[in-house]
Order: structure tokens, then sequence, then C-alpha cells
């Protein structure tokens, strides 16, 4: 009888030991898959989205969306830099658009841009240049210090270089809020 009970114990604590298994492994694969495929958290290094997004916040990127719809004006992307950096920017052309920068005014296809959003920039002339095929034109919010399209380094940025829309600033949590909300 002891022995039925030491290996009813036995069995049972095998049994629980798989059931943890399974659920942990297939935690971390969904896990996996969120991280991969759905949702990322990225860290703003930097100022040159000033006064939208402050260095060391962090934000929920949305890498879903691009896969149904492609970045639209106005949008708020990370981009892959380098296999090592990522960049935050805010699209302002996509393909087929002419941009040229004059008398510190974007113009995007003849039309200056209502860029409520910026405080007093500075920005030197630029273009007009046309966005190519597949690709957009981003800039940062801070125009005065920002690694951008006008930079050769980055040019117009390939959508296949495109990561995700941050749509959530999470950290720290009394600044919380939405981005890109139409």
């Amino acid at each position: 009888m002891e022995n039925s009970t030491k290996e009813n114990r036995k069995k049972a604590l095998i049994k629980e030991a798989k059931e943890w298994t399974r659920s942990i492994v297939l935690a971390i694969v969904i896990a996996i898959f969120i991280r991969l495929f759905l949702f990322e958290v990225f860290l703003v290094e930097g100022s040159s989205m000033y006064p939208t997004l402050q260095n060391h916040e962090r934000l929920i990127v949305n890498k879903a969306t691009y896969f149904f719809k492609e970045p639209e004006k106005g949008d708020i992307i990370v981009f892959s830099f380098s296999p090592q950096r990522d960049f935050i920017k805010r699209v302002i052309a996509v393909e087929g658009d002419t941009v040229e920068i004059s008398d510190n005014q974007v113009f995007v296809n003849g039309v200056v841009l209502d860029e409520p959003y910026l405080k007093d920039c500075q920005m030197m002339n630029f273009g007009p240049v046309k966005v190519p095929e597949g690709h957009i034109f981003v800039l940062g919010d801070n125009r005065g210090n920002s690694m951008d399209s006008r930079d050769p380094a980055v040019g117009y940025v390939s959508r296949k270089k495109v990561k995700g829309k941050a749509v959530v600033v999470f950290w720290p949590p009394f600044h919380s809020r939405l981005l890109n909300c139409d």
C-alpha cells in the first residue's frame, strides 16, 4: 500500500512537471512570436525627435502594421540604419513625392507641410528631390540635430528596412502617451 502511494505521488509529480514544462515552452514560443512579428520595445537615444520624443523614453513599436499597409506621411517609424543601430524618425514623403526644404519650410509636391509638432527649428535649404519607388523620406522633429534623409549616409529609407510604427510611449510612466493618433 505504501509503495502504491509513493508511486502515485511520483506519477503526479512527473505529470505536473510535464505540464509546467509545456506551459513554459509555450510562453517562450508566444513571446518570441510577439517580439518577431507583432510588437517590440525601443529606447529613444538622443534628441533628434525632440519635442515629440525625449531621450531615454521607451516606445512600443507595432511591427505588424506595415505587413498590411505602407508607411504614411506623419507616421513615426523605426528603421534599421545599420545592423547594430536603429533610427526613429517621422515619414515626410513616400515614393513618387517631391521634397524640398526652403526658407525653413518643408514642401511636399509643392505644398507646405503643416507641422505643429515642431519647435523653432532652423533648416538648410534642400532639394528638390523625388523619392524613388520602394522608399520613403524621413526627418527628425528636431531638424537642427537630426541625421535623417537629408544626410547622404541615411538618404531615402528602403521600405524593407522599416521595422514598425511607434504607437505608445510607456516609460517613464508619467510621460506615457499614444503616438500617431489620427
